[in-house]
């Protein structure tokens, strides 16, 4: 599928301000661990299925393996994401969902120390290195570690929402998410305020209206307001289409 019309990285997003973002991003699951109550941690979240807990427990889980990706990337050596794969994946979350509002914070803040000390830690030649995750390098894991915290920060449903996204997260996770419309078909962005957009090469076209942020809620697959994003073919007002799957490759969720 051609998404050249938003590639990813965006243009201007370079390694330091990557690690900004990154940092950023840390400091919002932070301010919502802060707020954490043992109340408020059991709740569910935005995620069908999975409480506030699940999320911080997943969350935890990323930054531990967005780490030692590139722990052992610095000694040349590739490791899986997540310790036991997918089914070591599981187990820790469904192990660590039930944990005391004290526990995720601890557990959760430590997980977000070690993984933005090893991407403080790179030097310019670091970023390039080899790792596994979507068989790529230690940039396509930072662009990972971003997105997951800043997604499941909305996720946790505690009042942060797309609408605190900025434009570089934006644009990036354009690129990232256009890879979701159907063989087949093109999606014609109408974001207020912002110029037209074109994702997809299919020529069946249809037209979605809405702000950039909440047309990306939409395309990550997250709960948006049907007055907020809606969809056109043809002239005629007809439901959002169904979007394909995650881009492929990755073991996030």
């Amino acid at each position: 599928m051609d998404t050249s019309a938003a590639p990813t990285p965006p243009a201007g997003l370079d390694d330091e301000r990557l690690l900004a973002g990154i940092e950023s991003a840390a400091e919002g699951i932070r301010t919502e661990l802060a707020h954490l109550t043992e109340t408020s941690v059991s709740e569910d979240s935005l995620l069908p299925g999975w409480t506030r807990g699940h999320v911080l427990a997943h969350v935890a889980g990323v930054c531990r393996g967005m780490a030692r990706q590139l722990e052992y990337a610095e000694r040349g050596e590739l490791i899986e994401l997540y310790d036991g794969g997918q089914e070591g994946r599981t187990k820790e979350i469904e192990a660590g969902a039930a944990s005391s509002a004290e526990e995720h914070r601890e557990r959760t803040g430590a997980a977000l120390d070690r993984a933005l000390e090893a991407f403080r830690g790179l030097g310019p030649e670091g970023w390039d290195r080899p790792i596994t995750y979507r068989n790529g390098v230690v940039r396509d894991g930072g662009l990972a570690l971003w997105r997951e915290l800043v997604i499941h920060r909305t996720d946790l449903g505690t009042g942060a929402s797309q609408h605190g996204w900025d434009e570089a997260f934006c644009g990036h996770l354009l690129g990232f998410l256009a890879a979701r419309v159907p063989e087949g078909m093109s999606f014609a962005l109408h974001p207020q305020g912002r110029p037209d957009l074109l994702i997809g090469s299919g020529p069946d076209t249809v037209d979605v209206h809405g702000r950039l942020a909440d047309i990306l809620a939409w395309l990550a697959g997250r709960p948006v307001d049907h007055a907020s994003v809606r969809a056109e073919h043809e002239g005629e007002a007809v439901p959002l289409p169904q979007i394909g799957p995650w881009p492929a490759a990755s073991s996030a969720k």
